[in-house]
């Protein structure tokens, strides 16, 4: 049973939009979002900054869209039609499509936001709520990348393997960019599903990998700089018979070297970016991108390849794999991301100036939302390096 009574909310809220240019702006007249069947609406705690949230409004702004993805909070309302174990004042985390043309009054940047209640998630006790925030995206686009058709379709093998059921032959996946966020979550997931994840990443990022499940005494962790990095590859996955490569970088060396990687039979490769096409250059190599908000079952609206669909399947899948997530978190058989805790600031914002922050170096940006401002500083001044 939930509790669903309805706390007396605010009307307006402070949020960051984007402005006629898509660059940020911090307003404190945002009406909240309306709540709908099947969500509830949560008072965010804590967010997360993730590439998109700079790119989105770079390269498709959309004026007075709600900015943010990654979040975690407090539930605070709950539709009366929606079917679910949570109850107010519950601690949760999980991602809404931030600076969405197709729904701009739904961000993560902002005191409150909604989201589908089947794809939250609870937070552990072990768990800060920084910590909780960088899971909600890296989760979706790991459910997708590898489990679905349109991704490395490991869930479609003739014996499908998760980690609820581990594959009792391992065989490997590269993951290019293993420490990366995305790729640290990855890896830990493989390695739950049984299988072998073979990373590549800078060399002062192996313990971090080492410690997320990548073999780095055998040689599971490859410095992406070596000059015969796709050499070492090959030795490591069999002597070139790898059939699976997760692309976190997609930038034309990581391309190349997955391509050149896969073995002579071809296999699947699936990036987080939409590759040129001239650079995919293998045709029994299988291509695919993965975008974590088609897992939402919601529609996007955006030009040159980066729109969605609202997509049963892809929701259907998104849901089985977080009821599976929940149960590692709750095991505490996951682990989050590095962060970089940002307190909000307090004062005068002009001290923000020229802050360089993002995912870089192996650590993810958390900040709590006492503040608004420092996240328009952030993304003003976002950064991503591998």
């Amino acid at each position: 049973m939930c509790n669903k009574s309805k706390p007396l909310l605010p009307d307006l809220q402070t949020a960051l939009i984007q402005d006629d240019g898509g660059a940020p702006k911090l307003v404190e007249d945002v009406p909240l979002p309306a709540l709908k069947p099947g969500t509830v609406i949560v008072r965010i705690v804590a967010v997360a900054l993730n590439p998109a949230d700079h790119k989105m409004g770079a390269a498709f702004p959309t004026p007075g869209a709600i900015i943010g993805m990654d979040f975690s909070g407090v539930v605070v309302q709950i539709h009366p039609e929606t079917q679910t174990n949570f109850r107010i004042d519950d601690r949760v985390c999980g991602l809404v499509i931030g600076s969405n043309p197709s729904d701009p009054s739904n961000g993560a940047f902002a005191e409150y936001t909604r989201a589908r209640a089947d794809l939250l998630l609870r937070v552990p006790s072990h768990l800060s709520m920084e910590q909780a925030a960088t899971l909600g995206v890296g989760l979706m686009t790991n459910a997708l990348a590898l489990w679905s058709a349109g991704g490395l379709a490991l869930a479609l093998e003739s014996v499908p393997v998760s980690p609820e059921s581990p594959a009792e032959r391992p065989f490997p996946v590269l993951v290019y960019g293993g420490s990366t966020a995305t790729g640290t979550l990855a890896t830990q997931l493989l390695r739950l599903s049984g299988l072998d994840p073979v990373v590549t990443c800078s060399p002062q990022n192996f313990d971090l990998v080492g410690a997320r499940g990548v073999s780095v005494p055998d040689g599971g962790a490859i410095d992406y700089v070596r000059p015969d990095v796709v050499d070492a590859i090959k030795r490591r996955t069999h002597g070139g018979k790898l059939k699976y490569a997760y692309d976190c970088i997609a930038d034309p060396m990581s391309v190349a070297h997955c391509y050149a990687a896969l073995g002579r039979t071809g296999g699947r490769y699936v990036s987080l970016e939409i590759v040129p096409e001239e650079l995919h250059t293998r045709r029994a190599v299988q291509h695919r991108v993965v975008l974590c908000y088609e897992g939402l079952g919601e529609d996007v609206q955006l030009p040159s390849g980066y729109g969605c669909t609202a997509d049963a399947g892809r929701l259907a899948l998104g849901v089985k794999y977080f009821g599976i997530f929940q149960n590692l978190l709750d095991q505490g058989k996951l682990l989050t991301h590095p962060i970089q805790k940002l307190e909000g600031f307090r004062g005068d914002p002009a001290r923000l100036d020229g802050v360089e922050v993002g995912v870089c170096l192996g650590k993810e940006i958390g900040s709590n939302f006492n503040n608004p401002r420092i996240m328009a500083q952030c993304l003003h001044a976002f950064k991503y390096d591998i």
